[in-house]
């Protein structure tokens, strides 16, 4: 008998460490994904941006 008690309390204890790792891993990765999104979009704006003040600069015209 005290080892089947024995036995489910490690099966829990085994389904709550994964539950743990399971999250830790799932927020690390959805930070990393997060990141590159960001590190993407950084960019297109950049270039952007790039562009509208060499555009200005070429007409002549200064805005800021």
């Amino acid at each position: 008998m005290s080892r089947t008690v024995w036995t489910v309390l490690g099966v829990i204890a085994a389904v709550i460490i994964a539950w743990v790792l399971v999250d830790v891993v799932f927020s690390v990765v959805w930070f990393l994904v997060k990141a590159v999104i960001v590190a993407l979009v950084a960019v297109v704006v950049f270039f952007v941006l790039r562009s509208l003040v060499r555009r200005g600069e070429r007409d002549g015209s200064t805005r800021f």
